[in-house]
């Protein structure tokens, strides 16, 4: 499951016109390189929920066939204006998926091997996993603690002195986790992650492979520096 329907506010002027989705890197659509890159990671079924310009993101992805992929989508009912949160469009594009299921941002570029983290889930027993990348504070405050393959404390806002992870973009959830949340109800993701961290069931999939993302220019840049690399290496 990808969130693709942020509005790109952190982007300007210059992206305004396109979803962060659509942004163009190394002259492709983000969604274009984050779906190769799934393809070649064995991921075979996504859905894509989203809200803000959907048509566009829509009618370049199509059926995800030329990526190798089955893509479905699961739509914000913007018109009636009634955007359910990040939280409500997973519960929502969970019928689609089944249990358990992954979650990852529109905007994140993760050039890992998912297959294990899958695997670290249904070893866990835990009613999610998420991913996290130990920074110690480098480029961005660590605003998670992490201990014994589980998190503790996560606060965006106020980050304590033992947090030295970030949350790194993807996340497995069991249909468990929701269980407290209705359908159409507006939540962000970030109430489910509270109360798994307060019921103990929320894991922890440490890896050391750095993210990339294109929810800013700097982001981009760094992207495409990335990807021109990868491509020149053997």
């Amino acid at each position: 499951m990808i969130l693709a329907g942020g509005l790109g506010t952190r982007l300007g002027a210059k992206h305004s016109a396109a979803p962060k989705a659509m942004v163009e890197v190394n002259g492709r659509p983000f969604i274009d390189h984050q779906l190769s890159l799934l393809h070649s990671k064995g991921i075979n079924n996504i859905v894509l929920c989203l809200g803000h310009r959907a048509e566009q993101i829509i009618e370049f992805v199509g059926d995800g066939g030329r990526f190798g992929l089955a893509v479905e989508y699961a739509l914000d009912d913007i018109d009636k204006k009634k955007l359910v949160g990040t939280g409500g469009a997973v519960l929502k594009a969970s019928k689609l998926t089944g249990s358990p299921f992954a979650v990852l941002y529109g905007d994140s570029y993760l050039d890992i091997d998912y297959l294990p983290m899958m695997q670290a889930f249904e070893q866990s027993h835990k009613a999610a996993l998420i991913s996290v990348y130990r920074n110690k504070n480098h480029g961005v405050p660590s605003n998670m603690q992490v201990e014994d393959g589980q998190v503790m404390a996560y606060d965006k806002m106020k980050p304590g002195a033992n947090m030295e992870h970030i949350d790194y973009g993807l996340s497995i959830f069991s249909e468990g986790a929701f269980s407290r949340f209705l359908p159409g109800q507006s939540f962000d993701l970030s109430e489910v992650v509270q109360d798994l961290i307060k019921q103990n069931l929320l894991g922890a999939y440490e890896t050391a492979v750095p993210f990339h993302e294109v929810g800013t220019e700097q982001g981009i840049n760094e992207l495409e520096t990335y990807l021109q690399k990868k491509q020149i290496t053997p």
